[in-house]
């Protein structure tokens, strides 16, 4: 593919990603029907950087399934009774039941990124965490759970840069937290802190894979793809649907419209 800079490739034309997009989407039902037929029990997990796209590849993704198939946690800030509880335990309710998928944005991974970071944990609570999770994480896969985990990778530039776009676009601008400000002014640290969590974490039974995600409409296309590629599928047969004849309105006496409390219709 062309590129217009050394190492840079060409930006998607709009109607090349939605088509794309589209395409995948529509797979992603074929994979929801599946998983919900085969009784299968799926978590991704989505981390990275702020601002390096997970919530619009996670929206993406859940656009046209069933929210009851596939289900989203973004859990808040722990309370002092899930404080005070074993690291996992929060995680865990949230876990799928068979014919589930859920995606996590943000998971239990935060221990090893802003709790390291900012200090939200001790030293002897950050050590635990790394050992711990790659047996929480076979426990899982050994219980039947399918665990995909990626991580979204993006530039100092571009995050400085989807930052500004944030400050002056009142849709985005709730996305800024004093967080996502320091999260910038730390930039290094939490790349030593993710090398050092990929080090302990990044097994083979359960790896992580990295989004390049410099580019959000290839980052979720790939990231997309590459999801679908994880879990053998296959089209399930469906049957003709043909709607039913409407019954006979006998007796039934509909209520006067002028008693009824209509929106205005502004538009």
């Amino acid at each position: 593919m062309e590129t217009t800079e050394p190492g840079r490739k060409k930006k998607l034309g709009k109607k090349f990603y939605e088509s794309e997009l589209n395409k995948l989407q529509i797979e992603l039902v074929k994979l929801q029907e599946w998983i919900k037929v085969k009784k299968l029990k799926v978590v991704v997990i989505f981390e990275g950087r702020d601002a390096a796209g997970k919530g619009g590849t996670i929206a993406r993704i859940t656009q046209y399934l069933n929210p009851r198939v596939c289900k989203v946690v973004a859990l808040g800030t722990p309370t002092e009774r899930e404080k005070a509880q074993w690291y996992f335990q929060r995680y865990v309710p949230h876990l799928p039941a068979a014919g589930e998928m859920v995606l996590f944005d943000r998971s239990w991974y935060n221990r090893a990124g802003v709790e390291k970071v900012m200090g939200f944990c001790t030293n002897d609570e950050y050590w635990e965490f790394l050992r711990s999770c790659p047996n929480f994480e076979r426990m899982l896969i050994r219980s039947g759970i399918i665990l995909i985990k990626y991580w979204f990778s993006v530039s100092q530039e571009e995050q400085e840069k989807r930052f500004r776009s944030r400050i002056n676009d009142p849709t985005k601008r709730w996305k800024l937290s004093p967080m996502d400000m320091k999260s910038m002014e730390l930039f290094v640290e939490y790349s030593k802190a993710k090398d050092e969590m990929f080090a302990y974490t990044d097994t083979k039974i359960s790896p992580w894979f990295v989004v390049d995600a410099d580019d959000k409409k290839r980052a979720r296309l790939n990231c997309i793809h590459h999801l679908l590629s994880m879990i053998p599928y296959k089209e399930l047969e469906h049957k003709e649907i043909q709607l039913p004849e409407r019954k006979d309105n006998k007796g039934y006496v509909r209520p006067p419209i002028e008693e009824m409390t209509f929106v205005p219709e502004v538009y």
